[in-house]
């Protein structure tokens, strides 16, 4: 099985990968599209040599790996993808071979984490409506609608979360998903010594978030506008 985990940037992303990495059936992949979205859309990035030298950045051959043979002999293979990659003209005929999962989280506290991290975000910086809107698409189809899953009701109760999970995509619930070694995954790309570096230290999930931070006034707006859509999801989440 080939499962995609659609997510914005700040929400947990990373920690799923490893979660899914740490299990002895399943290979991963760190975000497929991310070097063809810098190549075409142009964005910067303070290792854009590095990853242009050593990621795939022909989106067409990114799509043939997505839904390719899985890697090293496993039965499942966990794409790590963000929506707002996804730049119009690239393939989407792989999504027919995957099973999706949107892994959400609440704007309030992704705008803050980005912050933090990387500066003032902008609403195409953090996801959601991308989210939202591959969402609906594969809705629409007449397969069986994607899995939510929030990222709060992991770290709430992780083992009890990831095995609904499981169970909701059609694989066996593998408590090895709980704890992985510090430092990284072989599979990281190679831009995760400058975004993984708290998510190395790591080995588990974080514990239950507390209230939710405060939104400065200037960033009322966009928080306003992410939570339409965030809300839109989370009428489908695990529960």
């Amino acid at each position: 099985m080939r499962i995609a985990m659609w997510s914005g940037p700040r929400n947990l992303s990373t920690a799923m990968m490893y979660a899914f990495g740490a299990r002895a059936d399943c290979a991963v992949w760190d975000e497929p599209f991310y070097a063809p979205f810098l190549k075409i859309g142009g964005r910067a990035d303070p290792m854009l040599d590095v990853i242009f030298a050593n990621e795939e950045t022909d989106p067409v051959k990114v799509g043939e790996r997505c839904a390719g043979p899985i890697p090293d002999n496993k039965t499942l293979f966990y794409q790590k993808h963000m929506p707002q990659h996804m730049l119009a003209g690239f393939p989407d005929k792989w999504m027919d071979a995957v099973k999706h999962v949107f892994l959400i989280r609440h704007p309030a506290r992704v705008i803050a984490s980005y912050t933090r991290k990387n500066g003032i975000p902008v609403l195409s910086d953090i996801g959601v409506k991308e989210q939202a809107a591959l969402f609906d698409k594969l809705t629409s189809q007449p397969d069986a609608p994607p899995v939510v899953i929030d990222s709060g009701d992991i770290r709430s109760n992780p083992a009890m979360f990831l095995e609904k999970l499981c169970s909701a995509i059609g694989i066996k619930w593998d408590p090895a998903m709980l704890n992985w070694p510090a430092g990284g995954h072989k599979s990281d790309g190679v831009w995760a010594s400058h975004w993984y570096p708290e998510v190395w230290k790591s080995t588990g999930f974080a514990g239950p978030e507390g209230s939710l931070p405060d939104v400065p006034d200037d960033l009322q707006p966009l928080l306003d506008e992410a939570m339409k859509h965030y809300e839109h999801l989370a009428k489908y989440r695990l529960t």
